[in-house]
């Protein structure tokens, strides 16, 4: 049975109407003293099964979180809510830090977040035992996986806690976890009486597209300048070059950009993400290093210049776009020598020979995403084992049907030249003998001789990238990295060699002519109510600068077009709005009220 607070709760303090999906289930468990392994997509409300349990039970709820950045964010967004929360951790002065362990130990603090590395020290641990704990709760569990693409060592320590405090009831939560991951999150965190509570991983607010790579700046500056011209986003790099150079592009282009990544001094990537939190209508270039935990609702678009390495680093970087449930873009470009580098990085790192088959596999998985000529919905979640029936409708390969062709014989023609030359050079130099271009190399190696020489002139050379790249998406040829990228035949290649199976490939196309992204919501918003649309986003600003917090902690876009569309004349009225609590309607209310009132 639920906790009779629950609701009440809810409702008064974080100003909502009704759970969502498995929330309700998850707080009854965790009330009731239970484990529970929590796979949720973001922005589908995972913090609050923790938040809100602590508020019902009795002592203080422990959360693990692995960055300062999100930390903070989230204490902040409680302190709006009335939440006595804080966190400890290296951000803090000895001062600040027995301040607030003097509260923890008087019972004033309801939440306390903490880093994992902290967790375990003896220190910490005497602490806790002083404590009247309700829960533990382990934010951004697939941290604990040796294969993941966030793995934190300081997460193998957590098992500490079942032994520790065996009593205390423990919640692992996470967007991002296929079967492997969650297996290795029960048996890291000794997790296994847990109770699982699986959620879709859809996330269809966001619009997945997947462009070939052709002069990709120009690409990202035509997306950006058509879709999101005064919008807040992240661009994905792999180096901190590029990502450097990038943002000089950017600003170039007149778009306000910073730039994140590990090179920078500690100092100025929290003066950039603390800039990107503050203010709208910044574009962060970065690579993987931001992003974990940035819980800013109202990213329109995350855009990727190089390919990510596995499937998973894709939905996560992903869904960092649209967490307040309107829509958003998730963009990538990508070629075939985004394929050799992230070889080339795998084949020269320190991993043991298993751990780079298992890389391998994620980035074939990859691949295949971006050569689908299918729903990409349907085969990203069924990369998480989730089966879906029916084609998205909000994908590029659904919104415009991807053209293909009999690929067989050009599939012949080039599975032969590699075979031909050796199964020793890299794609240009293939296309260089199947054109017919007599340059100095080829005519030392003797390949002009071959019968293969000028046999592909019919396509051209951006075709034959095309055809070598989706022979590799689909595992018929392999990248030999330890002769710099060439190319192998893989014995599955063998039908289609001899004619024995013919081979259907995607058409690129030269542009993309996907429709540009609107709702009816956002088109009315834009031709009648833009002036108070701009009123209110004024006054909310106000309110975050006077305080020193992000603009979206007093309240979220979604929270905005409600005040739109409703027109609230009254305390009353206004209380009814999607995530107006008790405390904020009295710390707000009238302010934005006025503001309404102005254009009534």
């Amino acid at each position: 049975m639920l906790h009779p607070e629950a609701l009440q709760t809810l409702r008064s303090v974080f100003g909502y109407e009704a759970f969502k999906g498995h929330q309700e289930a998850i707080i009854q468990h965790i009330c009731q003293g239970g484990d529970a392994l929590v796979l949720m997509p973001t922005a589908a409300g995972k913090s609050l099964c923790y938040q809100l349990p602590a508020l019902l039970l009795e002592g203080v709820g422990i959360v693990i979180s692995p960055l300062i950045a999100l930390m903070q964010d989230q204490v902040s967004a409680l302190h709006q809510l009335g939440i006595n929360a804080a966190f400890l951790n290296s951000t803090l002065t000895l001062e600040q830090v027995q301040t607030t362990e003097n509260a923890l130990l008087k019972g004033e603090i309801d939440l306390l977040y903490i880093a994992p590395e902290r967790l375990v020290t003896a220190h910490t641990q005497w602490l806790l035992s002083q404590l009247k704990i309700c829960l533990f709760a382990i934010d951004e569990a697939h941290c604990v996986s040796h294969w993941g693409h966030d793995f934190r060592a300081d997460y193998l320590q957590l098992s500490i806690l079942s032994q520790r405090f065996p009593n205390v009831p423990r919640i692992a939560l996470t967007a991002t976890a296929d079967p492997r991951t969650r297996d290795e999150i029960i048996n890291r965190l000794s997790l296994g009486s847990a109770k699982q509570f699986i959620s879709s991983f859809d996330r269809p607010n966001i619009r997945y597209r997947i462009i070939e790579k052709q002069q990709s700046r120009q690409q990202l500056l035509s997306f950006i300048k058509h879709e999101h011209p005064k919008d807040s986003g992240i661009v994905y790099c792999l180096s901190r070059r590029k990502v450097e150079e990038t943002t000089a592009w950017l600003v170039q282009q007149g778009f306000k950009a910073l730039c994140y990544h590990a090179g920078l001094s500690h100092e100025l990537r929290q003066h950039n993400q603390h800039q990107f939190l503050m203010e709208d209508s910044i574009i962060i270039v970065a690579t993987i290093a931001f992003g974990m935990g940035i819980d800013k609702p109202n990213v329109r678009f995350v855009a990727h210049l190089d390919l990510p390495k596995s499937i998973e680093a894709y939905y996560q970087e992903t869904g960092r776009a649209g967490r307040d449930g309107l829509p958003a873009n998730a963009w990538l470009s990508y070629g075939l020598h985004d394929v050799m580098t992230l070889k080339q990085i795998l084949a020269s790192s320190n991993a043991d020979e298993q751990h780079k088959r298992i890389e391998l596999a994620k980035l074939d998985a990859m691949l295949a995403l971006c050569e689908t000529v299918h729903c990409r919905r349907q085969l990203l979640l069924n990369y998480f084992g989730e089966q879906r029936e029916q084609a998205c409708g909000n994908c590029d390969t659904c919104l415009q049907e991807v053209a293909t062709w009999d690929g067989s014989l050009a599939a012949q023609q080039a599975l032969s030249a590699i075979y031909r030359c050796g199964q020793r050079f890299g794609v240009i130099y293939l296309i260089a003998v199947l054109l017919g271009k007599t340059d100095e190399r080829i005519q030392q190696n003797g390949h002009h001789l071959l019968t293969i020489f000028g046999i592909g002139q019919k396509l051209s050379e951006h075709q034959w990238r095309s055809v070598f790249r989706q022979l590799i998406a689909r595992g018929l040829v392999v990248m030999d990295m330890e002769r710099h990228g060439a190319l192998r035949l893989d014995v599955s290649c063998r039908p289609v060699l001899r004619g024995e199976q013919s081979l259907i490939l995607r058409q690129d196309n030269k542009a993309s002519k996907n429709k540009v992204q609107r709702t009816q919501k956002l088109q009315n918003l834009a031709d009648q109510d833009s002036e108070l649309w701009e009123a209110l986003r004024t006054k909310r600003r106000q309110l975050a600068e006077q305080q020193d917090v992000p603009p979206y902690i007093i309240f979220n876009d979604l929270t905005l077009y409600e005040m739109i569309e409703k027109r609230p004349t009254s305390s009353r009225q206004f209380a009814n709005l999607t995530g107006v609590g008790e405390r904020k309607l009295a710390l707000y209310g009238d302010e934005f009220l006025s503001v309404i009132a102005d254009f009534t």
